[in-house]
């Protein structure tokens, strides 16, 4: 059976530049579509945060920015049917990423609080990404690479090829235009490859080798069909 690890924030809020906390956590459809097609594939899932923590589900992502109520209706209820699992997650510290055939990073506003700086997520990932196996980070998820760096001090990504939210999208948020720094130039700035697609909020794919990256929360689907292409 295909074992698959997500790594989930544990943010409730995303601080941004003049001190305000605007409430967050993950992104709805970016973990549960996903979630709900490798399960479907019948693969197994188990879901760690920092420290064990219970992730927070950012209700914006259920409100219209969410897409078409019928949409944001499916996902509650997929969310709804894996919340055992989801308020039970295993310590990110406890876990061995090589046991797992896929390690998944779904996103949201989140990991630009905590998974961006994590030391721990930091370490999986230069090592999942010098193993070269397969590794999935979705929207803001990419975020947490900025913390893989190598002994001397360079970032474990430089010179791979990634998307995620760019500029351009994070600014449609009326709180992004207050955001500290943006995933776009911080992945640029640490040598990394950036991608995105023509248009703004359009599913977008970018493939490195076993490196897969999805760009925005529309790329959910995309991203997780890729990966079950790829590895049938």
């Amino acid at each position: 059976m295909t074992e698959v690890l997500f790594v989930v924030t544990a943010a409730t809020g995303w601080t941004l530049k003049d001190g305000t906390v605007h409430p967050t956590g993950y992104w709805a459809e970016e973990l549960a579509e996903p979630h709900r097609l490798f399960t479907e594939a019948g693969w197994s899932i188990t879901v760690a945060t920092p420290g064990g923590v219970a992730p927070t589900l950012d209700e914006l992502s259920l409100g219209v920015a969410g897409g078409l109520p019928k949409r944001r209706k499916e996902v509650r209820a997929y969310l709804d049917s894996i919340q055992e699992q989801l308020d039970h997650p295993v310590p990110l510290d406890e876990v061995d990423e090589a046991d797992y055939d896929l390690v998944f990073y779904p996103g949201g506003h989140g990991p630009m609080e905590d998974l961006a700086f994590d030391p721990v997520s930091g370490e999986l990932l230069r090592r999942r990404v010098e193993a070269r196996r397969p590794l999935a980070l979705l929207c803001h998820a990419p975020v947490a690479v900025l913390a893989a760096t190598n002994e001397d001090g360079t970032n474990a990504f430089a010179g791979r090829r990634m998307t995620g939210l760019s500029t351009v999208e994070e600014k449609l948020n009326p709180f992004g235009w207050k955001a500290k720094w943006y995933l776009q130039e911080a992945l640029e700035e640490a040598g990394i490859e950036y991608r995105k697609g023509l248009l703004p909020l359009r599913p977008f794919v970018e493939v490195d080798g076993m490196l897969y990256t999805g760009q925005n929360p529309q790329s959910a689907t995309a991203l997780a069909e890729r990966i079950l292409a790829d590895f049938s």
